[in-house]
Parts: structure tokens; C-alpha cells; sequence
């Protein structure tokens, strides 16, 4: 039995439908079950609740081999360690009353690079208790999403810009949710696996802000420009949107972070690279978004 968190996510769905796809057994945890498609319904067990939740994750993972993790966001936290740390409390208890025998997790680049990296730090520190549990662990260590564009769709149709704290030319990796959620699928059907490792996910290039705008402006056929704006004016824009202070000063840390290296360390191998191009990402993702 395979058990997965966030079914209804941009990574979680996907996991899913890879899961069945194989013809695995999947038992889902969704806050509500009708946001599911009624054919995954059909062919998954459900439990509803918060995977938070201690009686909810104690059933859920009864009898089950393997947990695709995944710590959903929570912006009005009062604390990283709430959004990370303490949530996934109840489930390493249960990890280890259910017996559970391997953990696959989305987590961050950057393990040792730098002391302090807001989100990513408080990351890699749930890796740890998750870790601790004695579970055979794999982290999907992952760089900036490509599909965190979509959050820009607007700002990109009406007035051909988007926004970011780094700077114009600094190349980093970048990846898409398909391909995070691939890599989660292999692992999760894969019963061999010991140990604690990581896995990144590291897409197939590195790209500035700048070059992405160029692909935009070719892919959707008008012009798309890169606005850079300061640390401060990105963390205010943040508790402007209702975000906790202490999300938006994880934000902001992250991103300056990844300014100065965070993302760097791992090499881009032929094991480490993912498929998707932020070319193919953007006709098949973006600009239906954009263009509609």
C-alpha cells in the first residue's frame, strides 16, 4: 500500500495518477475527498483529514509499505517549524507505530550550504526528524519550480512583466512538478531502496530571469519583461497578501539565499537532470494560463 499526502496539489495529483497508473495499491489523505476525480475515487482508498493529524495519519498509514510526504504550505503560520517540523510530528509518530518502511519527501537543495535559507533551512530539518524515525528516507531535493509562474499568469497577460528578488542574470536550475513527480512515482514502486539518500531534480538547464522572459516573449508571442525588486519590497509585497511574518521573512531569506548559492552545489548530471524544458513547460503550462 502506498500512501500519498496532497493528492490534490500540482506534485500530488501527479503522483496519483502515476501510482495508478502501475496498478499500485494507493490510499489517499485529502482534506475533501470531492475535489478528487471521481475515477480516482473509484480506484483509491480514501481518508479524510489532515495528514496533521495524528488519529488521521495513524489510520491512514496502517498497513502501509511507502508515504509520498509533502508539507502543504501554510501562510498564516506563526512559525517555519509549524509549517514543517511540528506539522510532521503526528506522522513520524505514526511512521513508526504502523511500521511504515519507506518515506519518499519534496524537499530543498541545499543541505550545508548555507546557515540560514528561511524555508529551505526548516526543509531540511523536517528531513532530519522524518529521518530520525528509522524509515528509509529519500528527499527530492529540489531547486525554484517552473510552475511557480503560473502565480504570475496575471501580471504576465495584462501587463507583459513578472516579478523576483534575484537578480536579472543569475542562472539558476529550475524544475518542473511533472518531473518531481515522476521521480516520486519510480521511488515509491520501487521496493529495494534502503537507507537515506537524496534524489535532486535539477531540470535540464540553468536560467536567469532574464533568459526566461526571452522564452516567454517567444512561446506567447508578445513581449515579456523581468522586473527585479529589492528583498524588502518582496518580503512587504508578501504581508501585503496576508502571509505570517515569519513566512514572509522565510521567503525572503530563501531568496537571498539562492542569490548566493544555495542552488549551486549540486551538479547537473545525466542522473540529476530532469526532461522538461522551461520552453516545453511554457507552451504546454503558461500559455494556456496566459493566453487561455
Amino acid at each position: 500500500m502506498i500512501v500519498i499526502t496532497t493528492p490534490t496539489g500540482r506534485i500530488g495529483r501527479r503522483v496519483v495518477d502515476g501510482v495508478l497508473a502501475a496498478g499500485a495499491p494507493a490510499r489517499l489523505i485529502v482534506r475533501d475527498a470531492s475535489r478528487l476525480p471521481a475515477g480516482v475515487r473509484e480506484r483509491a482508498e480514501v481518508v479524510e483529514g489532515s495528514h496533521g493529524d495524528p488519529d488521521v495519519v495513524a489510520k491512514a498509514f496502517a498497513g502501509a509499505d511507502a508515504v509520498f510526504w509533502l508539507a502543504p504550505p501554510d501562510h498564516r503560520a506563526a512559525s517555519l517549524d509549524d509549517v514543517y517540523s511540528r506539522f510532521a510530528q503526528p506522522a513520524c509518530e505514526a511512521f513508526e507505530s504502523q511500521g511504515v518502511r519507506r518515506v519518499v519527501a519534496v524537499s530543498a537543495l541545499g543541505r550545508g550550504v548555507l546557515p540560514d535559507a528561511g524555508h529551505v533551512t526548516a526543509t531540511l530539518k523536517m528531513d532530519d526528524m522524518i529521518a530520525s524515525t528509522g524509515v528509509h528516507f529519500r528527499a527530492l531535493t529540489l531547486p525554484t519550480f517552473m510552475d511557480n509562474m503560473l502565480g504570475q499568469a496575471e501580471s504576465i497577460k495584462n501587463d507583459g512583466v513578472f516579478f523576483s528578488a534575484l537578480p536579472a542574470d543569475r542562472k539558476l536550475p529550475m524544475c518542473a512538478c511533472r518531473d518531481i513527480a515522476d521521480a516520486a512515482v519510480r521511488l515509491l514502486l520501487d521496493p529495494e531502496w534502503t537507507g537515506r539518500g537524496d534524489v535532486p531534480v535539477l531540470g535540464p538547464e540553468d536560467l536567469s530571469n532574464d533568459d526566461m522572459a526571452r522564452i516567454m516573449s517567444e512561446v506567447l508571442g508578445r513581449p515579456v519583461r523581468y522586473q527585479r525588486v529589492s528583498v524588502e519590497a518582496f518580503e512587504q509585497s508578501m504581508l501585503a497578501r496576508g502571509v505570517s511574518e515569519a513566512n514572509a521573512q522565510g521567503l525572503a531569506e530563501m531568496m537571498v539565499a539562492k542569490e548566493n548559492g544555495l542552488d549551486d552545489a549540486e551538479p547537473r548530471t545525466p542522473e540529476t537532470s530532469s526532461p522538461t524544458t522551461f520552453r516545453q513547460w511554457c507552451e504546454e503550462e503558461l500559455k494556456p494560463a496566459v493566453l487561455g
